[in-house]
């Protein structure tokens, strides 16, 4: 009986960590990302976002800037890069690992970077 217990449980377990894995990113607003920026380090977030501020073509990648009303001032943008891009005024989604104290040299330290984002616009 025990081992049919045991057997059962670990079923359980090996089901309950399918599905976290199943889940895809965590979805979060752009306060979320600057509160929580070190615990989501490396991980894939999602979240979705007005497009304030587009810089494309530089370093091989586009520089998207991105608010959704949340966070104050210092915590309400978020600098995504990606191959994709879109227009300022788009409402867009966007899928991407974070990374943090990014340094691209003369200058352009991110503190918060959401890296290697694909770009969904919102119809």
């Amino acid at each position: 009986m025990s081992r049919i217990v045991v057997s059962l449980f670990a079923c359980l377990i090996c089901f309950g960590s399918t599905l976290a894995l199943a889940e895809g990113p965590a979805q979060k607003t752009v306060a979320d990302l600057h509160k929580e920026k070190t615990a989501l380090k490396g991980k894939q977030v999602k979240l979705q976002g007005k497009v304030v501020k587009v810089n494309n073509g530089i370093m091989r990648r586009n520089f998207l800037h991105l608010q959704d009303g949340s966070g104050s001032q210092g915590t309400n943008d978020l600098t995504v890069t990606s191959q994709g891009t879109a227009n300022v005024g788009d409402t867009v989604i966007v899928v991407g690992t974070v990374a943090l104290d990014v340094d691209f040299g003369g200058g352009y330290m991110y503190p918060l970077l959401v890296e290697k984002a694909t770009i969904t616009k919102v119809k």
